[in-house]
């Protein structure tokens, strides 16, 4: 019998989510197991209930959840963090006896890449985040408190840009930070930092905003990573910025999701390096 846990989404096969949890529970002794799981686009809530019943291999402690689920999984929870609160949707969920428990781990996992990983301090900066769904969603409220200067969120729908700027008002002035929702297509330029959070690279396109919005030097993040942030990198570099993918934003909020679950936080640096190695091609 061991700890079930499981990153659920639509699609997964694509994820990492296992081998770093993996690498995780190696480095700090913890007996668990992560896998992935496959929901249908109209069957989430049905297909995660039944493996949080748990089986034969043993109990389901918690999840993961990834596109295109992130807002609904919020809503089958009783109790959530803070920041999920905020963001309106849950990457991570946890199974207690009481009921599932939220929280929101992708904007912590963010930061610490920009600003760690890249060594981007993102203070007095002009930020561009690209997307309005869930990615976007849970990572608006850790950018707005790293106190820019300026944060545009662009948006094909700009009513959708909008709902999610309003939702996040009160923690703009906190900062204070200028705050506002533009289309893709009328979002400005010369940003420091560009955050791709739409679905574009899963559909092969490079990027869903014009070459313009990139300050000379600029950080281009994809939230993808692998092959499918290839095309996204390859526009930051043909445009004078520095292209960046998810890898490192997806270990961090593991790390983080990983301490929920386990109360132990692992280490991050020499994971990410293996995994860049593993997607490369060469041995982990």
């Amino acid at each position: 019998m061991t700890d079930q846990y499981v990153v659920a989404g639509h699609p997964v096969e694509h994820s990492q989510s296992p081998f770093i949890h993996a690498e995780f529970a190696r480095q700090t002794g913890q007996s668990l197991h992560y896998g992935r799981l496959l929901c249908p686009i109209d069957g989430f809530e049905t297909t995660l209930r039944e493996f949080a019943r748990g089986s034969s291999a043993g109990p389901a402690l918690g999840c993961n959840v990834t596109t295109p689920f992130k807002f609904e999984a919020l809503h089958l929870c009783s109790s959530s963090s803070a920041r999920a609160a905020l963001a309106g949707a849950a990457n991570t969920l946890r199974f207690d006896a009481s009921g599932w428990y939220a929280d929101n781990t992708d904007g912590a996992g963010l930061i610490c890449d920009i600003e760690k990983g890249a060594g981007v301090a993102l203070a007095g900066r002009r930020i561009l985040l690209v997307g309005a769904g869930g990615a976007a969603a849970g990572v608006l409220g850790p950018l707005l408190a790293s106190r820019p200067a300026l944060l545009v969120v662009a948006n094909r729908s700009l009513a959708k840009a909008q709902a999610l700027v309003e939702r996040h008002r009160g923690a703009a002035k906190a900062g204070p930070v200028l705050l506002r929702a533009a289309g893709l297509g009328d979002c400005g330029g010369a940003f420091d930092v560009i955050v791709n959070a739409t679905a574009t690279s899963l559909q092969g396109t490079a990027a869903p905003v014009d070459p313009a919005v990139l300050a000379p030097g600029a950080l281009a993040l994809d939230l993808m990573y692998g092959p499918l942030a290839a095309p996204f990198l390859a526009w930051a570099r043909d445009h004078g910025a520095v292209g960046r993918d998810g890898l490192g934003m997806l270990v961090e909020q593991a790390a983080a999701a990983f301490h929920l679950w386990r109360g132990v936080r692992p280490e991050t640096a020499s994971v990410l390096a293996k995994l860049r190695r593993r997607l490369a091609g060469g041995a982990a």
